[in-house]
């Protein structure tokens, strides 16, 4: 095998190494050290909820609007 062959070689099982290994480590690092994770989790919330708007009238007040709108009806 010449000499470019085997620096391939190490390349390749270097790079087969860091794939494998680092993925491993980063799950290692977050699973065992549960400081990491709520930092991680904190950092970007999953769910953002829109502010919240004014509450519908209850069914009294539309009531009292239905009639309100017949009695101004009437009049005209």
């Amino acid at each position: 095998m010449s000499s470019i062959g085997t620096s391939k070689g190490i390349l390749e099982v270097g790079k087969f190494a860091l794939y494998v290994s680092l993925p491993i480590l980063l799950m290692y690092n977050l699973a065992y050290n549960s400081e990491n994770m709520k930092k991680l989790i904190q950092k970007r919330p999953y769910i953002v909820h829109p502010p919240e708007g004014p509450r519908p009238p209850s069914p009294e007040e539309l009531r009292e609007m239905a009639r309100e709108l017949a009695r101004k009806k009437n009049i005209r």
